[in-house]
């Protein structure tokens, strides 16, 4: 098992709520630096970018109507667990990260159904948004490795004649050192 090198943790978020209006700042002590570090867990330069994902992330982050920082700063956490080098590997990170959410909020409703409807529809939704963090997971690994697919075509003839057999194994691509 390979160990992942510590890192930074990204900058933390508070939320101020007065009124029908929520506020959410940068906690540190160098508010320009806070700046440059969160966009470096995003992924990007773009100040544009950073204000929609953060807005979307918090969104995603509601509880009951209400936005929690904690919630807020696990998910921003999430994404920048993943590493994002772009926009979109960070786009990919914020839909895990709500994706991943959903899953642990229908496990808790799941583990308190208190009817067999309740738990079949906690039970599908769980399966269904499980199914998508594997997607989500593969997306990614895709995109980071380019997306390359390698097919190896082979084929066998057999051929039989007389008293003998004649096996030939035929692969496209590569090297090797075929004279064929």
């Amino acid at each position: 098992m390979t160990q992942k090198r510590a890192r930074r943790p990204a900058p933390r978020l508070t939320v101020q709520t007065r009124g029908a209006v929520t506020e959410v700042n940068v906690s540190h002590p160098e508010p320009p630096l806070a700046q440059v570090l969160l966009m470096a867990a995003l992924g990007t330069t773009d100040q544009a970018f950073v204000d929609g994902i953060l807005a979307q992330l918090g969104n995603a982050a509601m509880h009951g109507g209400k936005l929690e920082a904690k919630a807020l700063n696990s998910m921003l956490a999430m994404v920048k667990g993943i590493e994002p080098k772009d926009e979109l590997e960070s786009m990919l990170g914020a839909q895990m990260a709500a994706v991943h959410a959903a899953t642990m909020t229908m496990a808790g409703r799941l583990n308190h159904a208190d009817t067999l409807a309740q738990q079949d529809s906690a039970a599908a939704a769980l399966t269904k948004l499980t199914r998508t963090f594997g997607h989500q997971l593969e997306a990614l690994r895709r995109y980071r490795g380019g997306a390359e697919q390698t097919v190896k075509v082979m084929h066998q003839h057999v051929n039989v004649s007389g008293a003998g057999a004649v096996v030939g194994v035929k692969a496209e691509g590569g090297g090797g050192d075929d004279k064929s």
